[in-house]
């Protein structure tokens, strides 16, 4: 199994946050569905003021790089992060249209 650690920001608005929040609550079962088949088994995701971190176990066949390409193919997957843009915000530092950024590893007790 290996393990992923990302980071994005939300924009600073307890409304928009809110909102945001409440669409995780019932994450539409397509979403669902192409986080499970590309491998993904479990994700978590934690926020502190309008920083999130996302966890994420995965398989040891998952690839970050099929599973963009899957989901560019995907035409609810893109309407849910098209959606999701109006509460998110990337990072500074970050490319163009980058949302979830790696984190670095820098720890760890075992």
């Amino acid at each position: 199994m290996k393990r992923f650690c990302l980071a994005l920001d939300l924009v600073d608005d307890e409304q928009l946050i809110a909102e945001y929040e409440k669409y995780h609550e019932t994450v539409w079962p397509e979403i669902k569905k192409s986080i499970t088949d590309a491998g993904i088994i479990n994700m978590e995701i934690y926020r502190f003021g309008n920083r999130m971190m996302m966890i994420m176990e995965t398989e040891d066949t998952f690839s970050s790089e099929q599973k963009a390409l899957a989901d560019a193919n995907n035409p609810k997957v893109q309407e849910w992060e098209q959606l999701m843009w109006k509460y998110q915000q990337a990072l500074p530092g970050t490319k163009p249209g980058e949302k979830w950024v790696l984190m670095d590893k820098i720890f760890s007790l075992k």
